[in-house]
């Protein structure tokens, strides 16, 4: 695995992208989104994971280089973000990891803030050919209607911020639109993938929506990678 930076250019200034690289060509990518708390070493890894699958992940740094020490900051960070802006850099990611890496199919995943513009961008954006986001919320109804791509979403029924309520405006959604959407639920807190904060950190249920992203991104990203495991 190969670890280097990308450099994106948007109308609000230049940002970068953490792109991790399978030793072998890769056909396909995914572009992770990152939490509230911006670029750090949690999201380092999980790209990393990525890699070693045979994806190309590139994760763009919607906080154009700041990371938050604390919920606080964390918090004032993600409210201090434009949606037109951070939707923007994620579109810009995807042209330029087409360009850097020649791959074929993208696929988009995301945590907590990256779950909410990762299900957000696979309503707006139709190059993207799946996407997985994890406890993220919900867009607008309007927005929602137009999601064409496959997607599977995750969620925590003990989850104070994306409520089992929220998750139920999401599959009434799907239901009425006859939305290509699977919605998980796990009895576990929110941001129970984040390995490093064991207060909310759930093994199990990281280790089953782990192996079904992979095997949802297999299906739909032209099986250019072959899941080998957690």
């Amino acid at each position: 695995m190969k670890t280097e930076r990308l450099d994106l250019n948007t109308s609000r200034g230049a940002t970068a992208a953490v792109a991790a690289r399978p030793d072998k060509e890769a056909r396909a990518a995914v572009i992770l989104i990152h939490e509230w708390w911006g670029i750090n070493d949690h999201i380092r890894d999980i790209a990393g994971r990525y890699a070693n699958e045979g994806y190309v992940c590139v994760a763009p740094d919607l906080f154009r280089g700041k990371v938050a020490k604390d919920s606080e900051e964390a918090s004032r960070l993600m409210h201090g973000l434009d949606t037109v802006d951070g939707m923007e850099t994620i579109r810009q990611a995807l042209v330029e990891t087409k360009r850097a890496y020649g791959v074929e199919k993208i696929g988009i995943t995301g945590y907590c803030m990256g779950g909410t513009y990762a299900l957000r961008a696979a309503c707006e954006i139709s190059a993207l050919t799946a996407a997985a986001p994890f406890y993220g919320d919900i867009p607008e109804e309007n927005v929602l209607a137009k999601l064409k791509v496959p997607t599977i979403f995750f969620s925590g029924t003990r989850d104070g911020w994306i409520t089992p309520e929220k998750v139920e405006v999401l599959k009434r959604a799907a239901r009425e639109y006859n939305l290509p959407l699977e919605v998980v639920s796990y009895d576990a807190d929110h941001a129970f993938f984040n390995d490093t904060r064991p207060e909310v950190y759930d093994a199990n249920a990281a280790r089953d929506a782990w192996q079904r992203v992979l095997a949802h991104f297999q299906k739909y990203l032209s099986q250019a990678a072959r899941p080998t495991g957690v």
